[in-house]
């Protein structure tokens, strides 16, 4: 009798493929299927050839050729496909069955698939994976939720093909319920946004304010990336700028500069705004790719508008130092941000998320992974109940020694009319952040004045609403008072 295999993968696309050869080559069989069964055959035939992988030309067959209970893990586009999918596959299975999605799904389908899974005597995973192409295939960081009862079911595959940290931990932890390991996956996507947009800054400052070469950049990026900045995005920048088209220039200098997106991003800016939660970089890194999309109207747009013609006569060497500085107190701000905004899910859906778990999972195969994540661990170690990263002692230190070069950036860039609005955004929710006294009471006064909408006094109880009859011609009656 033919073995029956440990689970089954539909979607054999670049991650897809690559999660099936990672899950195989740590002793797990995999049954895999395509909508293109030519596909799947392609794969056996290809880099599937001689491996414990079963190709299935059906959703019947892969179900039929899997161990109870059976688990079947989706790697599709999200959106509609994946609740086709979903109903495809219930009436196949049996209570105890666990269904994965594995694709970057808005965390509100995950909510509301878990319960409808569940519904039908199942269980549901919804699992963010990072870490792309080579991720996928040497060790991704996973993180799961979902359905809390299938978490032991998946647990040994998943932490198996997981990556490791040093002491041979797994990037890969139960998140919490429902859709709470995609909302994870979600904020992980905004700070790369975040933190791919601070990088493509300093690159601008140091291209058109420095008249730095490609190589000359890929040399600072090489040294930054053995001290505070050490991450993947700037080692994988560090090689980009190396990297020399045909004809020996840099490829760099060749491309297209319009940006794409897949809508991650724009998501974990919108829930920001749902939740009143104030993620200003990430929000920027966002329109920054929409800005960069209208290319043609930029090309024109240079003919006509006019700005400062940029002229840096200061000290080079320091001037790049202040850049390292800028970007990394940056950087601490995208995290700060993306945290708070887990925080308020957590409130809002009563997840019981561990922070500093989430770090961890980020430590290793996934895009975002740094080598400050230790930090953000230790912070929420230190202080469970901490409300912002930018208050624990390593992060103010860190900011506070920063802050002098980061200020010299974005003056300096204004200046020169180079755009730095990721950057300049991050030091403007710092200097808000750090202000005892906003404008806000202006601004609350002119919704009073128009709209009759209240405000609070500094001489009387907060939770006290007060109106002010601005004009003489109005009456007592105010609005309600609500925040959106």
């Amino acid at each position: 009798m033919n073995k029956l295999s440990d689970i089954g993968l539909i979607g054999l696309a670049v991650m897809g493929e690559n999660l099936v050869l990672n899950m195989e080559s740590k002793g797990f069989q995999v049954s895999v299927f395509n909508r293109s069964t030519q596909k799947v055959d392609d794969f056996i035939a290809g880099r599937a050839k001689g491996k414990k992988i079963i190709g299935a030309h059906s959703i019947a067959e892969l179900v039929s050729s899997l161990d109870r209970p059976r688990k079947v893990m989706l790697m599709i586009k999200a959106g509609s496909a994946v609740d086709e999918m979903i109903e495809t596959l219930i009436p196949l299975l049996s209570p105890g069955d666990v269904i994965i999605d594995g694709g970057n799904t808005h965390y509100p389908d995950t909510n509301r698939r878990t319960a409808l899974v569940e519904s039908k005597g199942l269980l549901y995973v919804g699992t963010g994976v990072s870490g792309g192409e080579e991720g996928a295939l040497l060790g991704p960081s996973i993180m799961p939720g979902g359905s809390k009862a299938a978490w032991p079911i998946v647990k040994p595959i998943f932490q198996a093909i997981a990556a490791k940290v040093e002491d041979g931990s797994p990037c890969c932890e139960w998140v919490g319920e429902n859709g709470a390991g995609h909302f994870v996956k979600m904020v992980h996507n905004g700070i790369e946004y975040g933190d791919m947009q601070l990088i493509c800054e300093a690159y601008q400052i140091m291209r058109d304010l420095l008249h730095m070469s490609a190589d000359e950049m890929h040399f600072i990026m090489k040294e930054w990336n053995k001290g505070d900045l050490d991450s993947y995005l700037i080692e994988i920048t560090r090689d980009i700028l190396a990297y020399k088209d045909t004809d020996g220039k840099p490829l760099v200098d060749k491309i297209l500069d319009t940006a794409g997106q897949k809508g991650t991003g724009k998501w974990t800016a919108v829930t920001a705004l749902d939740f009143g939660i104030p993620l200003t970089l990430i929000g920027e890194a966002v329109f920054s790719r929409c800005l960069s999309a209208i290319k043609n109207e930029r090309i024109e747009a240079s003919k006509i508008l006019n700005g400062p013609t940029s002229s840096f006569k200061g000290d080079k060497v320091k001037f790049i130092n202040d850049i390292k500085d800028a970007l990394y107190a940056s950087k601490i701000v995208s995290y700060a941000q993306g945290y708070a905004l887990m925080k308020a899910a957590a409130l809002e859906y009563k997840w019981k998320l561990n922070y500093g778990g989430i770090a961890l999972m980020w430590r290793g195969g996934c895009i975002i992974r740094s080598a400050f994540l230790s930090k953000i661990k230790e912070a929420f170690d230190n202080n469970a109940s901490i409300t912002n990263l930018l208050l624990d002692p390593f992060f103010k230190d860190k900011v506070e020694k920063a802050q002098s070069g980061w200020r010299n950036v974005v003056a300096t860039s204004v200046t020169n009319g180079i755009p730095v609005p990721a950057i300049s955004a991050a030091l403007g929710y710092f200097d808000g952040y750090r202000c005892e006294n906003l404008p806000a009471n202006l601004l609350q006064a002119q919704r009073d004045y128009f709209g009759a909408h209240t405000y609070e006094r500094t001489d009387k109880p907060r939770g006290e609403f007060f109106h002010t009859n601005w004009t003489g011609r109005g009456g007592t009656t105010s609005s309600s008072t609500y925040n959106v």
